[in-house]
């Protein structure tokens, strides 16, 4: 890989332009879920119709049953559940009438991804047994341990690797390789399905490419304790041979909850990845560049310092922070790669450390027009407080929906915000759009905004309760939402607004 400069870094592309928020999981379809399949080529057209150049989405990895695509069982592979049916059916490699389950069991989609398997061994022409050994080469880093760590969990009733057998939770070099023969079928399975995964995501990439759409991807600052980078890759974590911690990560309290967030995610060892020239954490990028055009990096102020907290503590009050060698790590990355288009989410108390490290490596950061409205005409989320560098929100997937937002005149002053955006009503529906219109008038280079904003849809179709393990993570559009008329009125804003 060759170098670069930070200053090279900085020339980002950072033309006018407008995005929408929307996971995979919130497309329409038949599932339990929405896939990377024919919806999502609907919704790319959809997206070019309007004008609309950025798709972003939260992180692609899999999940535990929770759902969160911040808690994952790998900082790499895809989530097998975003997987297209339909595509293998075109390819000859599953036939759903073969399927005894109905299409809402869970199994379901596991089952149609074990048929197509064996069809694809069965048929093993076309180059396809070729490309299949190229994507494991590629991809060895990571691949072959999550493939081991998935079919050990299974194989341990899905507990944590930390409450696996000893043998088996300290990677004992015999015990392993037993359960690698013993689970070769089961291995080869999972390996698969990354394989359809990313060649589907990249299909998926390339048409939107096709159709001047960027694609903007999400990468937690922190991963999973019950993932197979911790089991695979310890020496990077602050976690002893069994799994135990003394502090796990979080926040501190804030707005969103008084008692601050215990995440619970093992800390990096943050010492030993500075020796190994943070080998790791090229790894992870290496990957996400394969996947994004852009990538946010959630809670980047854990670059600069992390919160740590007392692994015992129910809740982030008593935990304090401690200095990361962020400018390291940054530097060593943008030496890696030709290009690391990377946005910083710094939302929250940041501080003129964290705004220092931004802004030496030339990182946008973001402004949320939800977090604008207290009365102070100095508020930096305020439109004219905005710098053309940002990438500014009308809301994030951890907000209400603007619509129930407006609605609830305790989250912010009403008063102030009738005067600053000339909107008089107490309408719902014309308060957001003033907020969609403030949002794609303002000085910032990329505005995103969420689909459920861009729907006018009520608190019932919000993404995520921060600091709620239930019920979060579920919502989905349909088609017969996206009218006519909203249609219309979305390609005339960007089109007003230069986007």
């Amino acid at each position: 890989m060759t170098g670069s400069s930070s200053s090279e870094q900085a020339a980002m592309d950072k033309s006018r332009c407008a995005g929408i928020l929307l996971h995979p999981t919130s497309l329409p379809g038949p599932l339990a879920g929405g896939d990377i399949g024919h919806e999502a080529y609907r919704f790319i057209e959809f997206l070019h119709a309007c004008g609309i150049k950025v798709w972003q989405m939260l992180p692609l990895c899999p999940t535990h049953e929770d759902k969160s695509p911040y808690q994952c069982f790998s900082a790499h592979a895809g989530n097998p559940d975003l997987i297209s049916l339909d595509w293998l059916v075109d390819r000859g490699w599953l036939d759903l009438g073969d399927i005894r389950l109905p299409p809402t069991d869970e199994q379901y989609r596991s089952h149609c991804l074990i048929q197509a398997h064996a069809r694809f061994v069965r048929a093993s022409g076309g180059g396809w047994t070729d490309r299949l050994s190229e994507f494991r080469r590629r991809n060895q880093s990571w691949l072959d341990d999550f493939a081991l760590f998935v079919v050990l969990k299974n194989s341990q009733g899905g507990k944590p690797w930390y409450q696996w057998p000893p043998t088996l939770r300290r990677r004992n070099p015999e015990a392993l390789a037993q359960a690698a023969g013993e689970l070769a079928e089961a291995i080869d399975q999972a390996v698969f399905e990354q394989f359809i995964f990313f060649t589907q995501w990249h299909e998926i990439r390339d048409y939107a490419a096709r159709h001047d759409v960027r694609i903007f991807g999400d990468m937690p600052i922190f991963v999973s304790h019950d993932s197979a980078d911790v089991w695979a890759e310890r020496e990077n974590f602050r976690v002893d041979e069994d799994g135990g911690m003394a502090f796990v990560s979080g926040v501190p309290p804030d707005a969103f909850s008084p008692t601050g967030q215990k995440w619970g995610n093992p800390l990096y060892d943050w010492e030993w990845m500075r020796r190994d020239g943070f080998g790791w954490w090229k790894d992870r990028l290496d990957t996400l560049l394969q996947l994004f055009d852009l990538i946010r990096v959630d809670h980047f102020r854990g670059l600069d310092a992390c919160w740590e907290i007392p692994a015992r503590d129910e809740t982030a009050i008593n935990g304090h922070w401690r200095d990361v060698p962020g400018e390291a790590l940054l530097r060593e990355l943008h030496d890696c790669f030709p290009a690391l288009p990377l946005v910083a989410e710094d939302l929250g108390v940041i501080t003129d450390r964290v705004n220092a490290l931004k802004d030496t490596f030339g990182l946008p950061g973001m402004k949320v027009l939800q977090f604008a409205f207290d009365g102070n005409s100095a508020n930096p989320h305020l439109p004219h407080r905005q710098r053309p560098g940002d990438v500014v929100y009308t809301g994030t997937h951890d907000n209400d929906t603007t619509f129930g937002w407006v609605q609830d005149e305790g989250q912010y002053n009403s008063d102030f915000f009738s005067a600053y955006s000339g909107c008089r009503s107490d309408s719902p529906k014309e308060r957001t759009l003033a907020m969609l219109r403030m949002a794609l008038s303002s000085v910032s280079f990329l505005c995103v905004l969420p689909m459920q904003d861009v729907l006018l849809l009520d608190s019932r179709a919000r993404m995520n309760m921060p600091g709620t393990s239930c019920g979060n993570w579920r919502w989905r559009f349909s088609w017969q939402q996206v009218t006519p008329e909203l249609t219309e009125q979305l390609t005339r804003f960007i089109a007003l607004y230069q986007r």
